[in-house]
C-alpha cells in the first residue's frame, strides 16, 4: 500500500516509503513509519526502498550467503575426493605383503595433492584480515557499534564479514557475511550496487567500495588479474597431476617423477602470480583509529606446502631411478619375480630307449641344457 506525501519536503511516494529531498531527519522518520506498513503490497526492487522487499527478500533479514572460507563448492570437492579415497581403501585387503603399505601411501599422497589443487580454487582465505573497531552501523544514524570486521580474499571474489561484540546491539543481530565476486563471468560493481539497494551495514559497504572498478585504490584490477592467472596455473597443475598418475601406473616411473616436478612448479607459479598484488601500494582500510591489515591465509600456505611436497616426491622418484631402480620398482609394485628375470630353464629327463624304440621304460639319463 503506497501512501501520498504529507510533508512539504516530500517529493515522491515509492512503495510505502515517502522519499524526501534534502531533509535527512525527515527521511529517517519516514523510514520508521514505512517499516510499520504492509510489506507484502510493495513491489520487489523498488528505487530507494530501504525497508521494503528486494527481490522478494527483506534486506535486514538473514539471507543465504556464501560462507567466508568453505562454501558449497569446496565441500563438494572434498566429498568427491573422500569418496575416491574410500573406494581405493576397499581394495587394500586384496593386496599382500609390503605392497599393501606402499600402495596405500601412494594413493593417499596422490589424492591429497589432487584435492588441494581443486579445493583452493573455491576457498576464500588466500588473504585474510581482521580488525575490532567502534564504527557506525547504518547511514543517517549516529549510533556506534563495537564489531569485528573481517576481509577474506579468494581467487574469484572477496568476502566481508561483520560480527558485533556482542552480537545483539542497537536492537538488531549484527552477524553479516557478504560475498562480492570479480570473476570474468561476474559483475563486481553490480553486486556492490545490489548491496547498496539492500541497505547493507556501512562497514561492509565501506570495505567493498575499495574493490570497485571506479575506486582510486585500483585494488579490483590487481586482485582480479592476479587471481585469474593463479587459477589458470592451478588448473594446469591439476592436468599434470593427472598425467603423473597415469605414468606411475606404467613402467615409465621416471617420467611420472618429472610430471610431479612440473605439478609442483605450476603450483609455485600460481603463488607467485597471486603475490604480485603486493607489488603495488595497498590502500588503507581504516575504521577510526583502527586499521584493517591483511596477510596470506590458509589456502596460500597450504598450496605452498603441497607444491613443495610435489617437488620432494618428484626429486625422490628421479633420484631412485638413477641410483636404486630396484627399490623404486618395489615401491610401485613393478618388480618382476626372480624366476622371470633369470628365465632359468628347468632340468629335463628324457628316456632314450622309449624315444628310439618305443619299448618299455628303462633307466633315464639326466639331460642338462647348460652342457649344450
Amino acid at each position: 500500500m503506497c501512501v501520498a506525501p504529507q510533508h512539504p519536503a516530500a517529493t515522491q511516494t515509492v512503495c510505502g516509503h515517502v522519499c524526501w529531498a534534502g531533509d535527512p531527519v525527515a527521511e529517517l522518520q519516514s523510514d520508521i513509519v514505512a517499516s510499520e506498513l504492509n510489506y507484502s503490497s510493495c513491489l520487489p526492487g523498488s528505487w530507494r526502498c530501504k525497508m521494503t522487499l528486494f527481490d522478494g527478500i527483506y534486506p535486514f533479514y538473514l539471507q543465504q550467503r556464501k560462507v567466508a572460507v568453505f562454501d558449497v563448492s569446496t565441500i563438494i570437492v572434498i566429498v568427491v575426493f573422500l569418496t575416491f579415497t574410500c573406494s581405493f581403501l576397499l581394495i587394500i585387503p586384496g593386496i599382500r605383503g609390503k605392497a599393501r603399505l606402499y600402495w596405500t601411501l601412494r594413493v593417499l599422497l596422490s589424492l591429497l595433492v589432487g584435492v588441494v589443487i581443486v579445493a583452493v580454487q573455491f576457498t576464500g582465505d588466500w588473504e585474510t584480515g581482521w580488525v575490532t573497531a567502534n564504527t557506525s552501523y547504518k547511514s543517517f544514524s549516529h549510533a556506534l557499534v563495537n564489531a569485528d570486521i573481517g576481509l577474506h580474499v579468494g581467487l574469484a571474489g572477496v568476502n566481508i564479514t561483520l560480527m558485533g561484540n556482542p552480537v545483539n546491539q542497537v536492537n538488531e543481530t549484527i552477524d553479516y557475511n557478504e560475498h562480492f565476486a570479480w570473476s570474468f563471468d561476474a559483475d563486481y560493481d553490480h553486486s556492490y550496487s545490489e548491496g547498496l539497494e539492500r541497505g547493507l551495514p556501512s562497514p561492509i559497504l565501506y570495505v567493498a567500495e575499495k574493490f570497485t572498478t571506479y575506486s582510486p585504490c585500483s585494488m579490483h584490477r590487481q586482485y582480479r588479474i592476479s587471481g585469474h592467472y593463479a587459477s589458470a596455473t592451478l588448473w594446469v597443475a591439476f592436468c599434470t597431476w593427472l598425467i603423473s598418475n597415469m605414468l606411475f601406473s606404467m613402467p615409465v616411473l621416471v617420467y611420472g617423477g618429472y610430471m610431479l616436478l612440473v605439478t609442483g612448479a605450476f603450483m609455485i607459479f600460481s603463488l607467485l602470480s597471486f603475490s604480485t598484488v603486493r607489488n603495488s601500494p595497498m590502500c588503507l582500510i581504516q575504521f577510526g583509529t583502527a586499521t584493517l591489515h591483511v596477510g596470506y591465509g590458509g589456502s596460500f600456505w597450504l598450496t605452498l606446502a603441497i607444491g613443495l611436497l610435489c617437488f620432494v616426491a618428484g626429486i625422490t622418484v628421479v633420484a631412485l631411478h638413477y641410483f636404486n631402480l630396484d627399490l623404486l620398482k618395489t615401491f610401485f609394485d613393478l618388480r618382476e619375480d626372480k624366476a622371470e628375470e633369470c628365465q632359468e630353464m628347468t632340468e629335463v629327463y628324457i628316456n632314450t630307449h622309449f624315444m628310439k624304440k618305443g619299448l618299455c621304460l628303462s633307466q633315464p639319463f639326466k639331460f642338462n641344457p647348460n652342457s649344450i
